[in-house]
């Protein structure tokens, strides 16, 4: 979120979510095929690496084979393999039910394995469980929860003179100064889709859901529309961040990696993002400090929540190649090592609990408001079907170049809504 990341998100981005990773390859190992060689398709650059080197040596003479990819090729090419027999022996699923790589999407028509009875599943937190599991059976090696936020980068703090913001009129004034010192605030990368939720996916969770945390079920029960409730605040105040001047110019015309880019170099402030960019963007500039803060959506503090959730996980495909090693890489991935190789690479917090790992100075903000209760889910991971984040991600890109209105965007995902699943 990489999630969709975003679940996105997240994450996720998440996207990755998420809600996710941009600019895709192959790492390679020995040819196909053999019974000590794992395929393996990922989102998780930037971090897989280091966990599938962590666990071809903790494994002699077993390689892998992976390939990683931004979101949205991700999510285009996996159900066409899953439905070839084509797709690898383990690949990067997101909770839920909100993209085309969700835990229900894929779970559904029978495209991956049943995890239920690994060790690990039985210990993941009911809140982490509910979105790795399909009718009951748990699908998804969840390994990290992620969050949505400012993420700031520390240096181009001090420079400009500026402090983070903790509430909306505060946001905008921030944005103002950063702007007239020739530093945008925020860099925006809205031409890869995904990206064009976590914005409003950072607003949403204290306009909508601060007020009042029932959203979901009154939205399940046909008791709430998003057009007549206060999505349509949250996305009001996205477009007056946009009018305000708190992106750099042309959000549409940059992508992922160039948002990463600006704000890695002090070129923005900060990025809009999960808090998987953090080691993007320390891959960019190893000498910086990026920090991860709530984006305010009101001016009283104590009501700003965070969207936090699980982020993508791993899946094992269900006519997978080498069964036998796609399970041992998922129970790797689970272990105490392979969590924490993972949250760490990518500034995350672990699922389950003891794992020993100690949360990065980075993290402190979104620790607390998890620790406090201050989250909500990232918001697609509840909606019936994938069509209606879908329609959100095309909608605000309709929407960024004056193609589409937020009443005509918020309809349509009302529409899609009540589709069902």
């Amino acid at each position: 979120m990489k999630t969709r990341m975003l679940t996105a998100l997240v994450t996720t981005a998440t996207a990755t979510a998420l809600l996710a990773a941009c600019s895709g390859g192959t790492k390679s190992a020995s040819g196909a095929g053999g019974s000590k060689t794992l395929t393996l398709a990922s989102v998780d650059q930037g971090s897989i690496e280091d966990v599938v080197k962590a666990f071809e040596k903790a494994n002699p003479g077993v390689k892998v084979r992976y390939t990683t990819s931004g979101a949205d090729q991700y999510q285009q090419q996996i159900r066409t393999q899953l439905a070839s027999g084509t797709a690898p022996d383990v690949m990067s699923v997101w909770p839920g039910n909100g993209n085309p790589g969700a835990t229900h999407v894929l779970a559904k028509p029978g495209y991956l394995r049943d995890l239920s009875d690994q060790p690990w599943a039985a210990k993941m937190p009911a809140a982490i469980k509910s979105v790795a599991q399909y009718e009951g059976k748990t699908y998804n090696a969840i390994f990290g929860q992620n969050g949505i936020g400012a993420v700031y980068n520390e240096q181009a703090l001090k420079k400009a003179g500026l402090t983070p913001p903790d509430t909306w009129t505060k946001l905008l004034a921030f944005c103002r100064d950063a702007k007239a010192k020739g530093t945008p605030a925020f860099a925006l990368g809205n031409q890869d889709n995904w990206v064009t939720q976590l914005v409003l996916y950072a607003l949403v969770a204290t306009t909508v859901y601060g007020p009042d945390r029932n959203f979901d079920q009154k939205m399940q029960a046909g008791r709430a529309t998003f057009a007549k409730s206060e999505w349509a605040t949250a996305l009001d105040k996205y477009l007056t961040m946009e009018k305000t001047g708190c992106f750099q110019k042309n959000p549409l015309g940059t992508n992922y990696e160039a948002s990463q880019q600006l704000a890695a170099t002090g070129k923005t402030l900060g990025i809009v993002q999960g808090n998987w960019v953090i080691a993007l963007l320390k891959g960019k500039n190893p000498e910086g400090t990026f920090t991860l803060k709530a984006l305010p959506a009101t001016d009283t503090p104590s009501q700003t929540l965070i969207p936090a959730a699980a982020g993508a996980g791993y899946g094992v495909n269900a006519k997978a190649k080498n069964p036998e090693l796609a399970l041992k890489f998922v129970k790797f991935v689970m272990s105490p090592q392979g969590m924490n190789l993972f949250v760490k690479k990518q500034g995350g917090l672990p699922s389950l609990p003891d794992t020993g790992y100690r949360a990065d100075a980075s993290l402190t903000e979104l620790s607390a408001f998890i620790t406090a209760n201050r989250t909500v889910p990232f918001m697609d991971q509840l909606w019936p079907n994938a069509k209606v984040q879908q329609t959100m991600l095309s909608g605000l890109q309709e929407i960024f170049s004056d193609q589409s209105t937020p009443e005509e965007l918020l309809k349509d995902m009302d529409s899609d809504y009540q589709a069902g699943s």
